[in-house]
């Protein structure tokens, strides 16, 4: 088992796949911090967060198995995303979207100092200016909603992006400008009004 440990993720799920489970025990302990760390933050709850917790690794587990998975080389990425996925999910069916953090920038879509003592009615506008931004979120190509999330949901550094993406630092800038750009451009076309 401790030469398994050494192996890269991707060496480990194709080992998983031909049939050793004690692999995918070694992924599951690899990653599971950092996954729950990443669902707590958006969900706040403890309990939710560890359901959607054990709810993101058996879908790893099925699509591994059903021999789906085609990240090759951004497994933790892949994982992040069927969390990301799974708490979208779970705040549809509650008609709520999480609240995003961003500590940064005092001014921005992601978060603003002013609803720090919302009234009733703050809180109203701001938790569907959450729900609005969530959506377009998840409306950017792929690449680009990974930097969001992992910046702005995580807050990683780009260099941390860079290394978890496996591209470079100018790569992982010039990703989140364009999420950036487009962000504004869904928000002009769809009309929308974001309060800050």
């Amino acid at each position: 088992m401790a030469d398994l440990k050494k192996l890269s993720d991707e060496e480990l799920v194709k080992s998983f796949v031909s049939g050793n489970q004690v692999s995918f025990n070694i992924l599951l302990e690899r990653h599971k911090q950092k996954v729950y760390s990443y669902i707590y933050l958006m969900i706040r709850r403890q309990e939710l967060a560890e359901d959607i917790l054990q709810d993101t690794f058996i879908k790893v587990h099925t699509t591994l198995l059903k021999g789906k998975y085609l990240e090759s080389g951004k497994f933790v990425s892949w994982v992040m995303r069927i969390s990301h996925n799974l708490i979208i999910d779970h705040f549809r069916r509650q008609k709520n979207y999480p609240i995003l953090f961003n500590e940064d920038h005092e001014r921005d879509i992601f978060n603003h100092s002013k609803f720090s003592d919302a009234s009733v009615e703050e809180s109203m506008v701001h938790e569907e200016t959450l729900r609005d931004v969530a959506v377009l979120v998840n409306e950017l190509p792929d690449n680009q909603r990974e930097v969001v999330v992992l910046r702005h949901y995580l807050g990683l550094s780009f260099k941390e992006i860079a290394d978890e993406t496996n591209v470079s630092i100018n790569t992982a800038l010039g990703r989140m400008r364009y999420a950036l750009i487009n962000l504004r451009k869904m928000i002009t076309e769809n009309e929308l009004t974001l309060y800050f």
